[in-house]
């Protein structure tokens, strides 16, 4: 029996180790993506801001780089996962879904409290909203989206 108990607990802290240096992988490939995604989003949205105005160049800049960064997650950052489709799908509506409004609640805060903010300043609540709204989105990408299946000892 003690040599049953003694391979679970070798199989348990194999699994730990595993899944720290995992979370770790996980964590830099995201904040990479992030910081990359997160900027070529202020870029869009200073690029179309004028023409279209705040809410849908923020519409625009989030449509045009939320496609992107999901892929990147699939194919990278969480690579071997064998999350179904539809999943990935569903949470890339949700992740637009979540992004557009925020960001739109945080510009009507902003113009609220400021009747002409600049697009600059504009751009810094948005890459504000994104950074919060990033470390949810890194949880439930690992925890839901591309969950790896638990091993179960017996």
């Amino acid at each position: 029996m003690s040599s049953v108990c003694a391979s679970a607990g070798e199989h348990l802290l194999a699994t730990l180790t595993r899944l720290r240096h995992e979370f770790g992988r996980h964590a830099l490939l995201y904040v990479a993506a992030g910081t990359v995604t997160t900027l070529l989003q202020a870029l869009v949205y200073l690029a179309v801001r004028a023409p279209l105005g705040a809410q849908a160049a923020n519409l625009v800049a989030i449509g045009l780089t939320t496609a992107a960064n999901t892929e990147f997650h699939r194919l990278v950052t969480f690579a071997g996962s064998t999350t179904p489709p539809a999943r990935r799908h569903l949470q890339t509506v949700l992740t637009f879904g979540y992004y557009a409004g925020a960001g739109s609640a945080a510009l009507v805060l902003l113009h609220a409290l400021n009747a002409a903010p600049s697009p600059e300043l504009e751009t810094v609540v948005l890459v504000a909203t994104s950074l919060a709204g990033g470390i949810c989105r890194f949880l439930l990408l690992r925890s839901w989206v591309f969950a790896r299946p638990v091993k179960m000892i017996r």
